[in-house]
């Protein structure tokens, strides 16, 4: 991992301030249009399944296309699928705008639009995510990867904090409006890159995508440490992390709250997330990483439990708050190891793999307990959620060790 002095030196170099500047501008854009959608589809439906089916929507191309989109990108000039995917996203916010303002939109619209919109982030994540090791020489690899990670979270928490109070006096347009924006300009500033031939286009196709896919598969689940980390990071996406994505009807039903909740606990948990970040960055080393990760998995199911049980829309922020925190500090301590231990050959489909975890096991998560609430209520589904990933914390513990030795040690 990176200390601060070294993610300030990423810094110092042209590409990389080009790139994170993309990247914080669309990134703000996408969490102030989530803000929109979310609560757009709460209105519209008044149903916690239908918010369950568009985060589905969104989140569930990726557990079909994040292996091939690995393999594309192991393949590939990875600029120019970045680009294309990227318009892709600038183009959805501009359907969503049209529709909106000429009065044609529709939940089911909605859904279908979420579907493109997964399958762009599918294929463009790991393609931009690749580009990470062209930024910097690679002794200052860490301090990247960790300013990726810090700086998705800053939009995590200013495009939430900028979106409510616009969507309450000008309502979800602009918010979408600027999504559009932010992809345009975040297109257009990869275009500027200039990036080493090598980094910027994966290796000559030696066997189909197929191929691929399955080395990418059997090189994870056969690895010591990445099979089990990525197991357990499926469990925490699928009963934790789905939690977040379905927050309009818990704002709702639990606090009472409307548009302005919803921004002040998705701000609340972006900056923790940001604060959480930091912190793990801090540490600059390898070490102690696979005991944090599933050490976070831990904190995040306490604090998740202790939300969905209280009404008080303060403990609901104190928890919320918890939350940010144990997902990025969980997030951020994986993705390093991974990064770290993957073969150059290989690293484009581990992290589409990843891709695939953290957007597929929410995606699923957030179905089931949509559709549960429709008889038990949101509450107990979630509870229930927790008590199982209470058995995967203790499943992964024990083979903590046999982890760390194999990823740390990379």
């Amino acid at each position: 991992m990176a200390s601060l002095s070294a993610i300030g030196r990423v810094f110092s170099h042209r590409n990389a301030r080009i790139f994170y500047a993309g990247s914080l501008t669309s990134w703000t854009g996408l969490w102030m249009q989530k803000i929109a959608t979310d609560w757009l589809t709460w209105q519209l439906t008044h149903s916690a399944l239908w918010v369950g089916i568009m985060a589905f929507c969104n989140l569930g191309p990726s557990v079909i296309a994040s292996p091939i989109a690995g393999a594309v990108a192991d393949r590939m000039d990875r600029v120019r699928l970045t680009v294309f995917f990227q318009f892709v996203s600038a183009s959805h916010a501009a359907v969503l705008v049209a529709l909106i303002l000429s009065g044609l939109i529709r939940v089911e619209i909605m859904a279908a639009l979420e579907v493109v919109l997964g399958i762009g982030n599918a294929f463009g994540q790991p393609a931009r995510q690749c580009l990470v090791p062209s930024l910097v020489p690679r002794a200052e690899l860490p301090g990247a990867v960790a300013l990726n990670s810090l700086t998705f979270n800053a939009a995590r928490f200013i495009g939430p904090a900028l979106a409510g109070p616009i969507i309450a006096v000008w309502g979800v347009v602009p918010p979408i409006a600027c999504n559009c924006v932010g992809f345009l300009f975040a297109s257009f500033s990869i275009l500027s890159l200039r990036i080493d031939p090598a980094h910027r286009r994966g290796h000559a196709p030696t066997a189909s995508v197929w191929r691929k896919i399955t080395d990418g598969l059997l090189y994870v689940a056969r690895h010591p440490g990445m099979g089990p980390i990525f197991l357990f990071a499926a469990c925490v996406g699928m009963l934790l992390r789905s939690v977040p994505e379905m927050m309009p009807p818990f704002v709702a039903q639990l606090f009472g709250r409307g548009a302005e909740g919803l921004a002040i606990l998705a701000s609340t948990m972006g900056i923790a997330a940001l604060v959480g970040g930091t912190l793990v960055a801090m540490r600059g080393r390898l070490s102690g990483l696979t005991r944090l990760a599933i050490g976070a998995g831990f904190l995040l199911m306490l604090a998740t439990a202790a939300f969905v049980a209280t009404h008080s829309f303060t403990v609901g922020v104190v928890c919320v708050a918890a939350m940010g925190a144990a997902t990025t500090a969980h997030g951020i301590a994986i993705q390093t190891m991974l990064q770290s231990a993957s073969s150059p050959a290989m690293i484009g489909r581990v992290i589409s793999l990843w891709g695939m975890v953290v957007r597929g096991g929410p995606a699923v998560g957030a179905l089931v307990y949509g559709a549960a609430s429709e008889f038990v209520g949101l509450q107990a589904p979630v509870l229930a959620g927790c008590l199982l990933l209470c058995a995967a914390w203790l499943w992964v513990r024990s083979r903590q060790p046999r982890i760390a030795l194999a990823l740390e040690a990379a």
